[in-house]
C-alpha cells in the first residue's frame, strides 16, 4: 500500500473524530475512545506483512497496545479535573503527559518483576 494513502486515510480518521468532538462532547469522546488508530495499524500490518510474521506482528501489537493504554487512563481524569478547576489547557496537558510517563514507568517496573518488561 502506498505510504501517501496510509497518511490520507489515517489523517481523515483524526479529522473526522475532531469534527465529531466539536459537535458533541460525548459522541466525540466515544469515537475517540475506540481504538481506531490501533485498528488501522493492524490493517496496515495485515496488508503489508506477509508470511509467518504477520500473525505474530499483529498479536504483539495488540498485546503491547493493551499495556500501553493502562497508564493513560487515570490521566484523562486528572486532566479533566484540572481543567474544570481552571487550569489552562497547556498546563493540564503537561501534567497529563508527565503523569502518563510516570505511570508508564511504574507499570513497566511492576511488570518487569513478573518477567514482562514493556521497554
Amino acid at each position: 500500500m502506498p505510504i501517501y494513502l496510509k497518511y490520507l486515510i489515517t489523517a481523515a480518521v483524526v479529522v473526522a473524530v475532531s469534527e465529531f468532538a466539536k459537535r458533541s462532547d460525548r459522541l466525540g469522546a466515544l469515537i475517540s475512545a475506540l481504538p481506531m488508530i490501533t485498528i488501522l495499524v493492524m490493517i496496515w500490518l495485515f496488508v503489508e506483512v506477509k508470511g509467518d510474521a504477520q500473525s505474530a506482528k499483529i498479536a504483539n501489537h495488540a498485546f503491547y497496545t493493551f499495556w500501553f493504554v493502562i497508564p493513560t487512563l487515570p490521566m484523562f481524569l486528572v486532566m479533566s479535573s484540572m481543567m474544570k478547576k481552571g487550569s489552562g489547557f497547556l498546563p493540564a496537558l503537561g501534567v497529563y503527559v508527565a503523569g502518563t510517563l510516570v505511570l508508564f514507568l511504574l507499570l513497566h517496573l511492576i511488570l518487569k518483576r513478573f518477567g514482562m518488561g514493556l521497554i
